[in-house]
């Protein structure tokens, strides 16, 4: 029963000696209860200053790492023909892809699950590019990291004016321990400064990330940082965003025993768009060996749950880490040579063993709500958008018929004043789109099955859409 239908029932039975009378005894409450209220009201907005609710704009699936040294304003089309190149030498039809990752279904959802992963690679290959002056560049002279730092950043702005930018893109600094302070600061200002003279303004969903955060104070130090270089090269204040990576144990908790990413978070001061998982560096501090270092270790899965917990509608995407294997066949043929057929079948095996890991890894990510993740090679894009599709397009049907039909029962207990109490169950159902439609799997047109029209989509909220077809139908 409905605490709606509780309250009718209570008023219709008023003459009885025991029951209770509620319209008189609700009004005096709220009447006497106003000091109360008033400071509820005022809690409530401070829970909702805090708690935003998950970003309304796009999320990328994919952050792909390359080395600074070797970024190119061609790099991300170039990355894009390599992997075109990977999926017609090795998955060269769509059967071929979906006996090699074990894709579930029928034969139809390899052939959609192909025919959309070769159309994203020829449109969109890279969502997301770090220009990475970390591990993948590695520590060398102090001359040397100036000269890339010019480098990559006049190439990322040739890249601008080719408008050859993939929508997401950053860089990677060295960490803000005392070994290396001093290293990563000058290689933003360098770096920074270089593209805004050659470039007049940052990139589109620009971000620095921040690796290996051991405490706040690191994370205040960068945004005392941004904001000075802001200042002298003629930015908007807040126009460098940072991204934070978890990887060491000590940013999941601190030495007093409380949480250490909420305070990562304060201490961003609002310029904090996402948090990525470093899972080789956390498991290498949690005294984990090499061999079970994997991105499904249960330790990885408790300080990613600990990063969904703190960072929940705090307005701040999370990123998985990345599968190390790459895919890349042991023979190569010599100059003017050819591979003999056990060489090739040979190949084929091992990346697609490495494309089956990949795709085990990412579809564990997707099961535990992480939606992005990281590539290092070009190989492992077509296996990115293989399993994030797949992900989405293998329960499609089944999930529109029962969204539909589950809006529709809302819907109409909504307009006949009765109390819906499931909303979670819809924002749920409504959720799984919303991520299907974001990585690209379906299509506004496709989400027309569960009776939706694109501005209910638009809305992203369950009881909103509700809300709007009860005044629709007043």
């Amino acid at each position: 029963m409905s605490p709606r239908s509780a309250m009718s029932l209570c008023v219709l039975d008023a003459t009885r000696h025991d029951a209770p009378i509620m319209t008189d005894a609700k009004s005096t409450l709220v009447d006497e209860a106003g000091d109360a209220l008033i400071c509820l009201q005022k809690t409530n907005a401070e829970f909702l200053r805090s708690y935003p609710g998950d970003p309304a704009g796009r999320q990328a699936i994919h952050t792909v790492y390359g080395g600074a040294h070797l970024f190119k304003a061609e790099t991300p089309s170039k990355l894009g023909q390599l992997a075109v190149r990977s999926l017609d030498t090795y998955a060269p039809d769509a059967l071929t892809l979906g006996r090699a990752l074990g894709l579930p279904g029928s034969d139809s959802l390899a052939s959609t699950v192909y025919s959309r992963v070769r159309a994203k690679l020829e449109r969109e290959p890279i969502e997301d590019f770090r220009i990475d002056f970390e591990d993948g560049f590695g520590v060398r002279p102090d001359a040397e990291e100036d000269q890339v730092a010019i480098a990559s950043a006049t190439e990322l702005a040739r890249a601008m004016a080719d408008n050859n930018v993939p929508p997401f893109i950053g860089i990677r600094i060295k960490p803000l321990n005392e070994e290396l302070r001093a290293r990563s600061v000058r290689t933003l200002d360098l770096f920074v400064s270089t593209l805004v003279a050659a470039a007049k303004r940052l990139p589109d969903n620009f971000v620095v990330t921040l690796p290996k955060v051991q405490h706040p104070g690191q994370v205040t130090a960068v945004v005392r940082l941004f904001e000075k270089l802001e200042r002298r090269v003629g930015l908007s204040t807040g126009a460098i965003k940072l991204e934070l990576m978890i990887e060491v144990t000590q940013a999941i908790i601190d030495h007093d025993g409380h949480s250490t990413l909420p305070r990562l978070l304060q201490a961003a001061e609002g310029r904090c768009v996402a948090a990525h998982f470093g899972t080789y560096d956390y498991t290498a501090s949690c005294n984990i060996t090499a061999a079970h270092q994997r991105m499904d270790h249960p330790a990885c899965d408790f300080a990613l749950h600990m990063m969904k917990v703190a960072f929940a509608g705090r307005g701040v995407f999370l990123s998985d880490g990345a599968t190390t294997v790459m895919p890349i066949g042991p023979h190569r043929p010599e100059k003017g040579a050819t591979l003999s057929s056990q060489q090739e079948e040979q190949n084929a095996q091992a990346v697609h063993r490495a494309w089956k890991l990949a795709y085990d890894n990412i579809r564990h990510s997707l099961i535990n709500g992480i939606y992005q993740g990281w590539d290092l090679h070009p190989g492992q894009l077509p296996i990115r958008y293989a399993a994030c599709y797949a992900f989405f397009l293998e329960g499609f049907d089944a999930a529109a018929e029962r969204l539909r039909n589950f809006i529709e029962k809302a819907a109409q207990a909504t307009l006949v004043g009765d109390v819906f109490d499931d909303a979670a169950t819809g924002q749920g159902l409504l959720n799984y789109f919303l991520r299907g439609l974001n990585s690209g799997a379906v299509s506004l047109e496709e989400l027309a099955t569960t009776g939706l029209t694109k501005e209910e989509v638009a809305t992203r909220s369950f009881v909103k859409i509700l809300a709007g077809r009860a005044q629709a139908k007043r």
